[in-house]
């Protein structure tokens, strides 16, 4: 994949840069160009970023809007060197953590539209920044869903490496344990995601590579693409030989070599895209 950079991904990830949006005209032309190629589409994969998830009710990180926008300090929370070495950032990882808004969010109209293409048997492969778990309660099914960042829906010890339910360890937080301890080694516990100074799982990152080298169709959903390796995934399909789609409310840095741009609502537009029904 191009350009290596910033290799790590983020406890939460991909978020939209703002800059000047396309004009509505130039989004319409977007839009049905978009839609005449998914409607031939065989081999479907998505790229999802945190914009499809903001219709949930899931704030973007670096948006006008975002966590970091507001609060700039937030980022250090997903510093993994800072969080291993300092008890009280920790603590407050967990506070945010507990009040997390995927605990409250519901799937939006724009995944539960890519079930739809799932069932149609053309969607063969969701490859998702978003840690929310959003994809699967939707419906998807489970081994059609890469998590490149990993799931804040559960904890690893970075001790011993034990895998358990964020619930459990978010009741031992509210029963008073600020920064609870692997139950096992008496570790370090974390969310199971990628922070930055984390590299990604190299199984996950060869899951997503095959994936998008399989796709005629690789679509952007939400992404501003600035965060490597998931923004090279580009890269791979269309060297591929996929057709490129990136539906983002801004411009991103892969709008040069995409054969359409898109920068309508996730969760409008999709619902009314209308796929192909897998040949036989």
């Amino acid at each position: 994949m191009a350009n290596p950079s910033n290799p790590a991904g983020q406890e939460d990830l991909d978020r939209s840069e703002s800059t000047d949006a396309l004009s509505p005209a130039a989004d319409h032309q977007g839009e049905q160009l978009a839609a005449a190629l998914l409607a031939r589409a065989q081999r479907i994969v998505v790229l999802s970023g945190a914009g499809l998830s903001t219709g949930s009710g899931i704030p973007d990180f670096r948006g006008p809007n975002g966590l970091w926008t507001r609060d700039p300090g937030k980022a250090k929370l997903f510093d993994f060197d800072s969080y291993v070495a300092d008890a009280a950032l920790r603590r407050q990882a967990w506070r945010s953590r507990a009040e997390h808004p995927a605990w409250r969010a519901q799937p939006n109209d724009g995944h539960r539209a890519l079930v739809q293409w799932a069932q149609a048997g053309v969607l063969t492969a969701v490859l998702t920044q978003n840690i929310d778990g959003l994809h699967v309660q939707a419906g998807l099914p489970v081994d059609l869903v890469v998590e490149l960042h990993g799931t804040l829906r559960e904890v690893v010890c970075l001790g011993c490496g034990d895998i358990t339910d964020m619930t459990i360890a978010l009741d031992r937080v509210r029963n008073g344990e600020a920064d609870p301890a692997c139950q096992r080694c008496g570790g370090i516990l974390k969310s199971n995601t990628i922070s930055f100074g984390q590299q990604l799982d190299p199984t996950v990152v060869a899951a997503a590579v095959a994936a998008a080298r399989s796709a005629d169709v690789f679509v952007v959903l939400g992404s501003s693409l600035t965060v490597q390796p998931a923004a090279g995934l580009c890269d791979v399909a269309v060297a591929s030989g996929a057709a490129l789609v990136v539906a983002n409310a801004e411009p991103t840095p892969y709008d040069g070599i995409a054969a359409t741009t898109v920068r309508s609502d996730l969760s409008h537009w999709l619902p009314r895209v209308r796929v192909a029904t897998a040949s036989p």
